[in-house]
Parts: structure tokens; sequence; C-alpha cells
């Protein structure tokens, strides 16, 4: 009996990762994309943990390590008042450019024989047998009372201390890397009231931080790309349980951990990794797409709920101005809260 093709909605890194791991397992894919490739996303570009054994496995590390990708072996945080020295990752990391790696990956999709519907936006609504839902973050306009939306652009003529910097104030955070290219990713998490109708306006403005900030410093004479930058807005982080969907996801459809953590493009990655097994399964008619949706959905949760709940932990602590200047002294002096924050949010 022929395999019964699938069809993913969302050609991210979830959608494009899970139509490379079918393909090779002869199952008949297309992927629907609303955009084009290559082209920039609002992201990190830093991927830890279990993202990395996911990667080798699929036998993509290479593909992105040929591509360009930066080990990142050191971390450092800083208040708009103080600052850590230069920790060791318990893991190494790797950072590449979504620009770079999302074309990576929409190539060798196609190389496998995947059908890849470029600026085509799926209209149906049904999401029944066969059909993936890869479509990215849920959108949420307000939460507890404030608007969240990210920030990132490539800038050049940035010295960092370490190789990731994470620079916290009482609007957000931003995260500093450097990318393939010699660039560093500045990407950002801000919040505003609800009651504020001002869309921001001077982007830069943001980014920087506040005048005389460590990250307003280290941005002095920073060079940006604007061709690079983009925004988003509507971020929700309210952890979502996948049992609770009715449709097959992966990635941020299932739920988005918060970007402070450095471990959102680990769990897309991990998810469409988890979700190859159960879909080859339904496609080669050995299992029910009820058995398909539930497995997947069943091992997303149990994989992801710990790191979830220690993420909006950490999230709370370092968004709260009382407890930043705490926060940093904390990381400074304790290996073990450093090396559990870590182990724990992956």
């Amino acid at each position: 009996m022929a395999a019964k093709p699938i069809t993913i909605v969302g050609g991210g890194l979830a959608g494009l990762t899970l139509g490379i791991g079918l393909r090779r397992r002869g199952v008949p894919v297309t992927v629907w994309e609303a955009g084009h490739y290559p082209r920039h996303r609002v992201c990190g570009e830093f991927i830890s943990g279990h993202g990395q054994e996911t990667l080798a496995r699929l036998g993509l590390r290479g593909l992105l390590e040929r591509a360009g990708a930066v080990s990142a072996s050191t971390a450092a945080f800083f208040s708009t008042a103080q600052s850590t020295p230069p920790r060791s990752l318990p893991a190494h990391a790797i950072c590449l450019s979504r620009f770079t790696m999302d074309h990576a990956l929409a190539v060798e999709f196609k190389k496998l024989g995947g059908e890849l519907r470029e600026d085509q936006r799926r209209r149906d609504e049904d999401f029944g047998e066969g059909i993936v839902r890869a479509t990215g973050r849920r959108a949420q306009t307000v939460e507890n009372g404030s608007r969240w939306f990210g920030l990132k652009v490539h800038a050049r003529n940035v010295p960092l201390t370490a190789d990731l910097e994470m620079h916290v104030s009482p609007r957000g955070y931003v995260g500093l890397c450097r990318v393939d290219g010699g660039a560093v990713n500045v990407c950002g998490l801000f919040r505003r009231r609800a009651d504020e109708d001002r869309t921001p306006q001077n982007w830069g403005e943001w980014l920087r931080g506040q005048t005389g900030s460590p990250l307003n410093r280290r941005l002095a004479a920073a060079k940006f790309d604007e061709n690079s930058f983009c925004a988003v807005a509507g971020i929700s982080l309210r952890p979502h349980r996948a049992a609770a969907r009715a449709e097959c996801c992966v990635g941020d459809t299932i739920t988005m951990i918060p970007p402070v953590t450095g471990n959102g493009m680990s769990m897309a990655f991990e998810s469409a990794g988890m979700a190859i097994g159960p879909l080859a399964a339904w496609s080669h008619g050995e299992i029910s797409w009820t058995q398909t949706r539930q497995t997947l959905a069943n091992q997303c949760d149990a994989t992801f709920a710990r790191r979830l709940a220690w993420a909006k932990w950490l999230q709370r602590i370092m968004l709260a101005p009382s407890l930043q200047n705490v926060l940093v002294r904390v990381v400074t002096h304790s290996e073990w809260f450093w090396r559990s924050a870590f182990e724990r949010t992956r």
C-alpha cells in the first residue's frame, strides 16, 4: 500500500525539520509557507539543550555547521546597573541566523523530494487527518495587562564579553550572540501596558537600552543592518498543553517557552523529531490519526512540562525590577543556581 501523504502548514524550523524527517522515511510531504526563503525572523538564533541531539540524530547538525553555525560556550548577564563575569555554559550551544538556517533546511527538504509551496497561504481551515499545524506562535493581544512584542536586527562593530549576553531592564530584555558571517544578533522581548496605544516607532532606541546601561554602552558604535530588522507582536508566554489541542501540532504552535531560556529553537526541533515516528506510522497505515495525534501530544507534554514550569518562574524574576540586580548577584556567586537554572529550562 502506498504511503499516505502528509501536509504541513508552516515552513519554519519545526515544519521543515518534520518534512525532512518524513521524506527520509519515504512519506510524501507538502509544506505550505506563507513567506519565502531566505528571510529574517524575530529569533534568538541560539540553539541549546536537547535540540542539538535531535539535529544530530536527524543528520542535520552537520548541515547547519556547514552553513556557518558558530559555537557558543560562555554567557553573561547584565542589569541596568550590574553585570556578571562570563560563565561557562554547562553545555555548548550553536548560533546561526534564521536567514541562513531556514534556507538551508528548505533546500534540503526539496532535495529529498518534498513539495515546498512558498509565498502561498493555505486557506482551508480543516486540520483533519494527514494535516499538521506548524504555523508558529499563538497570537495574544493582552496578557496580564501587558502587550508583548519582539524586535530583532543584526549588527556589526559590537564587542561582546561572552558568546551570549543577556541584558535585562524594567521593560524587557535583549539577548546578544554572534552568528554566521561575523554579525551579532540583537533580539529583544519587550512589554508595554495594554492602555498604551502608541506603537514603538524608533526600534533602535528600544534595542539599544537605557542611556548609560551596559547594553547602551555595548551598542554605542553598533552598525545595524536595517534589512535584517523584523518585529512581531501579540506574543503569548503562557504555557499550553499539546493534549489540549484538537489538531496535530509541532513547534511554537503547541506552546512558546520564554525566550530568556534560549530554548525555543530547541523545542521546535525536538517536537518535530518526536512527530516523525507517529506520523510515518500513520502514513504507512500502522496506526489511526487519533492515535498519532495523542501519541505526539503526550510525548511533547511529558518532555516539556518541567522546563516550561521553571521557565515561567525564571521569567517572572527577570522581569521584576526589584529582583534584577539580585538575580545578577546570585548568578555571579552561585554555581549551583547557574547550572540548575540552565539545566531545568532545557
